[in-house]
């Protein structure tokens, strides 16, 4: 069925611009900004991050105006295992992140922040262990370390159990590089590509490369459901959802798209509005037993006038959506 958007003009009369309110500093931030979109079926979200220039927006547009006007695929289940993510903070700082994540059995810790060592790393990881003997834990470097660090850091961290690392380094070549590496030392750690595939203008490249083991899809990065769903078939990988800080609206579009891939076999990084100290629905999409159940997210209209952003930062997102809209892909 051709994909078809609506007018600009109907784009621009729904959307609410909002800033939250975070527990704690993730990729640098206290607050987060972002502009949700109601359509005849639903909401959806257009988060991009600010520094993301507008052609790479546009697919975060696409995946919001997918979710309000063509709704998402039929699911396959209707709870989805969730992992809890724990920033860049102290060790001692764990056991507070977790308590708000409640029971869950993997946890990824983010590691190779600017500033920090490896020494602050390996105790974020230790403290992460030592409250969940039993969890699953991944770490994500989001591309900050070179192939040597990558191989010594990951080779230090798995020391703990490792169930996977997460783009260690920028590059495909240099992960499969880090890859080859841990595998030839006999390191068993596995490798997620994930910037090297919603940043490139393939995706398809890490899986011909043998860069990585699976794969980490968000959905609006990757223009929405159905498009990563075609991305993980054409991939023949195993896939890892996980979210882009959304508010429960967007983490609504990573459910569905869990909710519908044909084989989930690693917990999701779906539970990121744990991190945000306030939502836009009532009842927000949050962890309970280590999964979150499928339903949807309606926005709140009180929420939305009480946290809605000042007016300079509203009109800079409609300018952005404006500028967006002009590099969606042509219907097809």
């Amino acid at each position: 069925m051709p994909v078809q958007y609506p007018l600009l003009e109907e784009l621009l009369s729904s959307a609410r611009v909002v800033v939250l309110p975070m527990r704690v500093k993730f990729r640098g931030i206290l607050e987060r900004e972002t502009l949700l979109l109601r359509g005849p079926l639903g909401w959806g979200e257009f988060g991009a991050f600010p520094e993301y220039g507008d052609a790479e927006a546009s697919r975060w547009l696409a995946a919001a105006i997918e979710a309000g006007w063509h709704g998402f695929p039929e699911p396959l289940r209707t709870r989805i295992p969730v992992n809890a993510t724990v920033p860049a903070i102290t060790a001692d700082r764990v056991p507070d992140i977790l308590d708000r994540f409640g029971r869950v059995d993997a946890v990824k810790v983010k590691v190779a922040e600017r500033g920090q060592t490896l020494d602050d790393d390996a105790a974020r990881v230790a403290a992460v262990r030592a409250a969940l003997p039993g969890a699953a834990i991944r770490v994500d470097a989001n591309g900050g370390w070179d192939v040597p660090t990558a191989v010594a850091a990951v080779t230090r961290l798995a020391a703990v159990g490792l169930e996977y690392a997460e783009q260690p380094v920028p590059e495909i070549e240099g992960l499969a590089e880090v890859r080859r590496r841990l595998r030839a030392a006999g390191v068993p750690v596995l490798i997620a590509a994930d910037e090297s595939v919603r940043k490139e203008d393939d995706p398809l490249k890490v899986a011909r490369a043998g860069a990585a083991d699976l794969l980490v899809v968000k959905v609006a990065p990757l223009g929405g459901v159905r498009r990563a769903l075609e991305l993980v078939a054409e991939a023949g990988m195993p896939a890892v959802v996980s979210s882009a800080l959304d508010t429960s609206v967007g983490i609504r579009a990573g459910l569905a798209l869990a909710a519908a891939l044909p084989e989930l076999p690693y917990a999701c990084g779906l539970g990121t509005v744990s991190l945000l100290e306030a939502d836009v629905i009532g009842t927000p999409l949050v962890a309970d037993d280590g999964a979150i159940t499928l339903r949807d997210a309606v926005a709140d209209e009180g929420l939305l006038e009480q946290y809605a952003a000042p007016a300079e930062r509203r009109d800079w997102w409609l300018a952005r959506l404006r500028r967006a809209y002009a590099h969606l892909p042509a219907p097809v």
